[in-house]
């Protein structure tokens, strides 16, 4: 993948263990059905889920871009990190740092996570939210996914897990913009990390993760933190 997103991959596969009763591929509009029954059993309301699926359709851009990435991201980290990491980037890094002191000090004492390693993150993923973030309908994206049979266990979780988000009060339905296979915010999370490791660190009681530095950087922070990996 252009953006490996390793760190939410590995989070979001925890989804994967929960069976989900719709089936891939047929009919669209009778999995839709499907799916908004396991929806439902999930605890979504049924607001939420007619708002969100009504009129949803299948993305056939994003069923090609998929279907790219099988064969397409062959380079080594090095490689990758190359082409995306220059003196322009590092020295916006710096910046940030600079800029958020405070705030990454007061995340690095709660998470234990290295506040260049949270900024490395934020500037690779979304040029410290000033990037791209995607611009596609997560909810249309994640539909198509989930419906295709390739990964359909695993976009069927997220899936759901995005209509949760909207449930939530996160983010409205019209502001659930992501990539091509739904992540979300500036550091890239699927909606099943944004349940699981979302925080609202700026205190207006929603998890943001596309406009609040605060809830983007203590999210990333926590994800990493639920990761179990070691920082030295």
């Amino acid at each position: 993948m252009p953006k490996l997103r390793l760190a939410t991959f590995l989070a979001a596969l925890v989804m994967t263990s929960a069976a989900q009763a719709a089936r891939c591929g047929g009919d669209f509009n009778s999995f839709l059905s499907n799916i908004s029954t396991d929806a439902q059993n999930a605890g979504v309301s049924q607001s939420v889920i007619s708002s969100s699926l009504a009129g949803v359709t299948v993305d056939g851009s994003v069923l090609a871009f998929d279907r790219r990435q099988r064969y397409t991201f062959n380079k080594t980290f090095e490689q990758y990190v190359s082409t995306r990491v220059g003196s322009g980037r590092i020295n916006g890094g710096r910046a940030m740092l600079a800029r958020h002191a405070a705030l990454l000090a007061q995340i690095e004492q709660k998470f234990g996570v290295p506040r260049q390693i949270l900024v490395a993150i934020w500037g690779l993923e979304s040029d410290f939210g000033k990037g791209d973030m995607g611009k596609l309908p997560v909810i249309r994206t994640l539909a198509t996914l989930a419906h295709d049979c390739r990964r359909s266990d695993l976009f069927q979780g997220e899936l759901i897990a995005a209509l949760k988000i909207i449930q939530r009060g996160d983010l409205p339905l019209r502001d659930l913009i992501g990539a091509y296979a739904g992540e979300i915010g500036q550091t890239q999370f699927l909606p099943s990390s944004y349940i699981k490791y979302g925080v609202d660190f700026d205190g207006d009681g929603r998890v943001d993760l596309r406009h609040s530095a605060a809830d983007v950087l203590a999210s990333t922070a926590n994800l990493l933190q639920g990761s179990e990996i070691t920082f030295l």
